[in-house]
């Protein structure tokens, strides 16, 4: 199957919070991305709220129940007792663990798997008694070993890491070698019984290569760089250029 699209609102909700103000409309804008195809919505609220505020968290589910039905909300998060209490008050169809520090600008590396073990194992454990799909972060290096520590948490996928990746849009060699790795990254990963996702500075661009590499890939979450290319294509194209670049034909 085609590699799913998951719309991250991050960026709109940062250029709405500069000014008190109601827009640009996180829902609204939301509602356009899933009219024009893609498959779920993604967001980070961190603990300062400097982007997703924790009342958007209704608003967008209630948008996906009422008129998006066969669509996803994905919550991503440190596993820290606040959001999995969000979690626990909008259930998501899947929540993404990161090992974001509050004070990082943006999500920047995997987790730790072998630190990490017992906490992941806790946390995991607790969500999929709630029926939660968990994805957990994790960066590109094809460590067989902490793979399977990944799946000993009794997570469901994988997210990896691309910012890498998105780095090297100036360097094609640079990009076949770590789509590469990515890649895989994604076969151990899938062997172990994981499914895979992928996210952070994917773009038109780049996501064919990384598509074709991992033609089993389940879902991208995109943010920044789709708030980019919605300011010049407006968010309905963008979102249609962007399902193309995952293989959809749309």
């Amino acid at each position: 199957m085609p590699t799913k699209l998951s719309v991250n609102l991050n960026a709109i909700a940062m250029l709405r919070n500069r000014r008190d103000l109601p827009w640009p409309s996180v829902t609204d804008l939301g509602r356009i991305a899933l009219e024009a195809g893609a498959s779920g919505l993604t967001v980070h609220p961190r603990p300062d709220q400097r982007h997703i505020r924790f009342s958007d968290l209704q608003p967008i589910r209630n948008l996906i129940d009422d008129e998006f039905a066969s669509t996803e909300f994905n919550m991503e998060g440190f596993p820290n007792p606040e959001f999995l209490d969000l979690v626990d008050a909008h259930q998501p169809e899947q929540v993404t663990l990161v090992p974001d520090d509050p004070a990082q600008a943006t999500s920047d590396h995997g987790w730790d798997f072998r630190k990490n073990h017992n906490l992941l194992g806790d946390v995991v454990g607790r969500l999929k008694k709630k029926g939660f799909r968990v994805s957990l972060f994790a960066d590109g290096e094809p460590d067989e070993e902490a793979l399977t520590l990944a799946r000993e948490t009794g997570a469901d996928r994988i997210e990896l890491y691309t910012g890498p990746y998105g780095g090297c849009y100036d360097d094609p060699a640079a990009a076949l070698r770590i789509a590469e790795q990515l890649g895989q990254t994604a076969d151990i990963a899938i062997r172990l019984g994981l499914e895979v996702n992928a996210g952070h500075d994917l773009t038109v661009a780049n996501l064919p290569a990384l598509v074709a590499r991992i033609p089993t890939l389940a879902e991208v979450s995109i943010g920044h760089g789709l708030t980019a290319d919605a300011l010049q294509y407006g968010m309905a194209e963008t979102v249609r250029r962007f399902c193309r670049a995952c293989g959809q034909d749309i």
